[in-house]
């Protein structure tokens, strides 16, 4: 009977092998497929994208000079001047914006990932919240934040301004958090426990150090999100071609800068524009980068141990 046994094996262990066998041009070639269709899709997705940035560098290059990034803007249509005050003034929007957003953010996906099982009714409506303000269009922020800011204070400013974006900057940082936090494996957190540490210790050391890199990925994302914003910042910094004086004060940013540029007839003013546009990119992209280092160098990378 045994043997009869290690007849029927061999006799089905043959009989797999054929199949894999007479089968495998056929799976070798629909692989073959997939990956050149696949590789097709990656290509029509990359298009536009190297299309626009051909197009705004062959146009903006010409424009970067030293007055162009220091000046300020020169008369209507001659070309002078720069746009030295809408750099400052995206900078310093960003800035506060990030400073704003990007805590609460991180503090929320933190508590949806790691306390939202004490508080589930909370967390659904926090949940709710997010998702609704993420689709809330950027003009109606903009209106709401001239309403309840701008008029408030009597002026156009930064603050506004800045607050403005941390409202569309939570929602993303938030999402991309809880995501990543819960990539953390349970294994390490129980460790953890179980050497007697509080909560928040294994939250602080082991979780969000953990985790740094996807964190960071979120604040870069919502930093490239707001950056490009003008319809929030005309209703709450309004613009202008003077440098920052104070907080209460209108700041000029690159994006209302170059909606100006854009809007105007003169050939000088276009190319300004573009060059305006390509700074801009430059400028996400350094950051990006910038911060993508800066988080990989401090976050402790999960090696599984078997």
């Amino acid at each position: 009977m045994i043997k009869d046994n290690k007849n029927k094996n061999k006799d089905h262990k043959s009989i797999i092998q054929e199949h894999i066998t007479k089968n495998a041009p056929k799976r070798k070639a629909f692989n073959n497929f997939m990956t050149v269709l696949l590789f097709v899709f990656v290509i029509i997705a990359i298009i536009p994208l190297c299309s626009i940035l051909i197009e705004v560098f062959k146009n903006g290059v010409g424009a970067l000079s030293f007055d162009f990034l220091f000046k300020p803007p020169g008369s209507l249509g001659s070309g002078d001047g720069g746009i030295g005050p809408a750099i400052q003034g995206t900078l310093l929007v960003v800035g506060f914006a990030t400073l704003i957003g990007a805590p609460v953010g991180v503090l929320a996906g933190v508590f949806l990932s790691e306390y939202s099982s004490s508080s589930r009714l909370f967390a659904y409506f926090l949940r709710l919240f997010n998702d609704v303000l993420t689709g809330i269009p950027s003009i109606v922020i903009g209106i709401a934040g001239y309403i309840t800011i701008v008029l408030t204070l009597g002026s156009f400013s930064i603050l506004a301004g800045a607050f403005v974006l941390s409202i569309i900057m939570i929602p993303i940082i938030a999402r991309v958090s809880e995501e990543t936090l819960k990539l953390v494996p349970n294994t390490l957190r129980e460790a953890a426990y179980g050497l007697g540490l509080p909560k928040w210790k294994v939250v602080w050391h082991i979780v969000i150090m953990g985790s740094k890199s996807g964190i960071t990925t979120g604040i870069v994302l919502a930093i490239s999100r707001i950056a490009g914003e003008t319809a929030p910042l005309i209703m709450t910094i309004l613009g202008t071609s003077l440098f920052f004086s104070a907080f209460n004060s209108p700041v000029d940013a690159l994006p209302l800068r170059i909606w100006r540029l854009a809007s105007q007839p003169y050939p000088a003013a276009h190319e300004q524009g573009w060059g305006a546009a390509l700074l801009l990119i430059l400028l996400v992209l350094s950051l990006s980068i910038a911060l993508r280092m800066f988080a990989q160098k401090r976050s402790i990378t999960f090696k599984s141990v078997t």
